[in-house]
């Protein structure tokens, strides 16, 4: 039914725009002659009326004057009808064919782009379905199962040996907080995400009472991206014990609202993500993926009418990212190459450290990436890649940024 009403539109659309295209009418300036014989003919009517006044005919001839000249005036009215549709008007033809290219294309590109299998519903039926997508979600376990583990670069034998004895030392010591804490960052930088998943969940167990908002969001963020980027009821449960500590908390809220979207509520969803766009900063790492989908959300939660707020200029991202100052750049003069290339992995190391716990802007982790290439540590960049593409994958802008660093880098 909605194609038939669609087509129907379309047609008569089609009708009322092509018809004045088509319509036959005298080029611009050009009276044809039968116009002017029909202005002669009437004044030759009024004529033989005024002369009848006048008494210089009489009746019978008046009236037989009336019937000649009203045979000519039928004649040139047929005349000026005929000629005015000898000519079409300019461009017609091709106006034409371009409306007709713009509806093929629409029907063309519908069932590409719109969704032509959808039945139409009331909201009251959309409502129902969504809260039916949510009451079904799968468990955390067969999420975890089905979620898709692309290849991953095999990371540095060094570093690789490192966290070996790094999972060692916690099996040994399973109630060292700082060694879970290193644990699940380091799990989740090899991609390894359910072990980081757990490690994560023994160290916010261990805290019991004291872990805060920010150990929760980040437990809540692991559960999602184990489970392929689907918020199960396990990621939920985790998201709430972290509002529950910090109903402000920014990477909750986000998670919040992306659990409204996979369930179909964009009008909940929208309130939450337009408030952490108004309050910033335009670095967090929630930002970027907020600012690409919020005009749509806010379409589909009826609010068309809204604008998202420009970003700070001094909140862009840009070539001033965090490097060496000038006592740092004088004092490296002095140093031999052994103490500066110590200088350089330190700078390196410390950014590495500060997206891996803090996040960052899809400028820095493309520095990190070829900053780790350029001091011999390409097997390790290869890793980093692997988790910047997955830290980015909703992110087009973001995501051609890392690859572009990456191919500059010598990376596949």
């Amino acid at each position: 039914m909605f194609w038939i009403i669609c087509a129907a539109l379309a047609g008569v659309v089609a009708i009322a725009i092509a018809a004045p295209l088509l319509r036959r009418r005298a080029e611009a300036g050009e009276e044809p002659a039968a116009a002017y014989d029909l202005r002669v003919y009437r004044d030759q009517l009024r004529e033989v009326d005024r002369d009848l006044q006048r008494g210089v005919v009489d009746a019978a001839d008046a009236e037989r004057l009336r019937v000649e000249i009203g045979r000519k005036v039928l004649a040139a009215d047929r005349a000026l009808q005929a000629a005015g549709g000898r000519r079409r008007a300019p461009g017609g033809w091709a106006a034409l064919a371009v409306l007709a290219a713009l509806l093929a294309g629409a029907f063309l590109l519908y069932p590409r782009l719109g969704q032509p299998d959808r039945p139409d519903a009331p909201i009251a039926q959309r409502l129902a379905d969504a809260q039916t997508l949510y009451d079904n979600r799968p468990s955390q376990a067969e999420a975890e199962a089905k979620a898709q583990k692309g290849p991953r670069p095999a990371p540095d034998a060094d570093y690789a040996a490192l966290i070996e004895r790094l999972r060692q030392a916690v099996a040994k010591n399973p109630n060292d907080p700082r060694g879970l804490e290193l644990l699940a960052q380091h799990e989740e930088r090899l991609g390894n995400l359910v072990a980081a998943k757990e490690a994560q969940r023994r160290l916010v167990a261990l805290r019991g009472d004291k872990a805060d908002a920010e150990e929760l969001a980040r437990l809540a963020g692991l559960t999602i991206e184990a489970a392929g980027g689907l918020i199960t009821r396990e990621g939920e449960e985790t998201i709430a014990a972290a509002l529950a500590r910090d109903g402000r908390n920014p990477q909750a809220r986000f998670l919040l609202g992306l659990l409204h979207l996979q369930n179909g509520r964009p009008d909940r969803a929208f309130p939450l993500w337009a408030g952490l766009l108004a309050e910033g900063p335009e670095t967090a790492p929630w930002i970027a993926p907020i600012r690409g989908a919020i005009p749509d959300i806010a379409w589909l939660a009826g609010r068309p009418d809204y604008t998202p707020p420009e970003p700070a200029a001094s909140a862009l991202p840009g070539p001033g990212l965090p490097g060496p100052d000038a006592d740092s750049m004088a004092a490296a003069e002095n140093m031999t190459p052994d103490e500066r290339r110590q200088m350089v992995e330190g700078m390196v190391k410390g950014l590495e450290t500060r997206l891996a716990t803090q996040g960052g802007t899809p400028e820095e982790w493309a520095r990190l990436i070829s900053s780790l290439v350029v001091i011999g540590q390409k097997e390790h960049a290869a890793a980093i890649l692997g988790e910047a593409r997955q830290r980015f994958s909703g992110n087009g802008p973001a995501s051609d940024l890392i690859e572009a660093a990456a191919q500059k880098a010598g990376l596949e």
